[in-house]
């Protein structure tokens, strides 16, 4: 089994612990894998997970979701979280709460097959390319380029359904179902209609993604080193999703603030017909790209929790390799200790 450093590892059915395989491991050293690491069914089900788990996330938190929105582009109306659910509840009754719940599992759905899908595809070939202890050494920087590289062309596959979302939950009574507002766009502004927002869309998402596996990686490090009490292959499957859940968390918040500027910018953009990103800007201010902010801050935490939760959840269910803790190579280990010898 090969891992993303490039260099050969042994199976986990050995009696040895996973040693030196910085991305992919099993729960405990003598737990057989269905899949062999980096293979094309391997990346396969990690797309499927990653469909699984932004599809079904964004779905669930349509309300919540739509609520922002209308803050961002009508502030005077919708004041608050609270506020705004009671007014969305007055004007359009309780279904009115899952306003354009069909665009976002779709685009979602799709994002998420490229996202996860491709940045397991990125991380092994840019390690293959760095070598093993490089890929180690700069795994940070792996991680930020492998996310970034994912997403671009992820919303690429979202910016489609995104636009009609926010235009279906943001400009009444344009549309209440997808298929009345995809072909009303069409016929109004054209093929751009459905493009004009991929730029603040990669403003947005490439460093939100980024974020989120970068922080996600190295807060799994930091939890198994200094938070739990006994090595990642000791661990239970439980645990071990417990982690994964936990690290999620982290990186949500972390996650919401650096996109939420670009966010705001997304949602004007998408409702208003003609209008651009940088005049959007200039009208909203710095003040205005910041609002709604916990709203973001509560619905990103809790969506990249449980989306690393159920990617993680798919992996143990199809029995492939999990996200472990990073370590050195062999070789590395072997250098630092030749060195430390020397210096003694």
């Amino acid at each position: 089994m090969r891992d993303a450093g490039g260099y050969r590892a042994p199976q986990a059915k050995s009696a040895a612990p996973p040693h030196g395989r910085p991305w992919a491991a099993g729960a405990a050293a003598a737990e057989e894998q269905s899949y062999e690491f980096g293979s094309a069914k391997y990346l396969l089900l990690c797309g499927l997970g990653g469909m699984l788990s932004c599809g079904l996330t964004h779905t669930a938190i349509v309300p919540l979701d739509l609520v922002k929105c209308r803050m961002q582009v009508d502030p005077g109306k919708y004041k608050g979280i609270v506020s705004g659910f009671g007014v969305t509840v007055r004007d359009d009754g309780l279904r009115g709460l899952a306003r354009g719940w069909a665009p976002t599992l779709l685009g979602y759905s799709l994002q998420g097959l490229c996202k996860f899908g491709l940045y397991e595809v990125f991380k092994i070939r840019y390690a293959e390319l760095l070598g093993p202890e490089r890929a180690y050494e700069w795994r940070t920087s792996l991680y930020l380029a492998a996310s970034a590289s994912a997403e671009f062309f992820a919303d690429v596959a979202l910016a489609p359904m995104e636009a009609v979302k926010v235009r279906m939950q943001t400009q009444p009574g344009f549309a209440r179902t997808l298929r009345a507002a995809a072909p009303r766009m069409y016929g109004e502004e054209g093929l751009w209609a459905f493009y004009k927002g991929v730029t603040p869309l990669w403003m947005r998402q490439i460093p939100y993604t980024m974020m989120k596996f970068a922080c996600f990686e190295r807060t799994v490090e930091a939890l198994y080193e200094y938070v739990v009490p006994k090595p990642q292959h000791q661990c239970t499957k439980a645990e071990q999703l417990a982690v994964t859940f936990v690290a999620g968390c982290v990186a949500g918040v972390f996650c919401a603030v650096v996109s939420h500027p670009a966010d705001s910018i997304v949602s004007v953009l998408n409702k208003e017909k003609g209008s651009t990103t940088f005049g959007v800007l200039h009208r909203l201010g710095f003040a205005g790209v910041w609002k709604g902010l916990f709203a973001r801050i509560i619905m990103i935490g809790t969506l990249t929790a449980l989306q690393w939760f159920i990617y993680d959840s798919v992996k143990v269910y199809f029995k492939l390799p999990r996200p472990p803790v990073a370590q050195a190579p062999p070789t590395a280990v072997r250098r630092k200790f030749l060195t430390e010898s020397n210096v003694r």
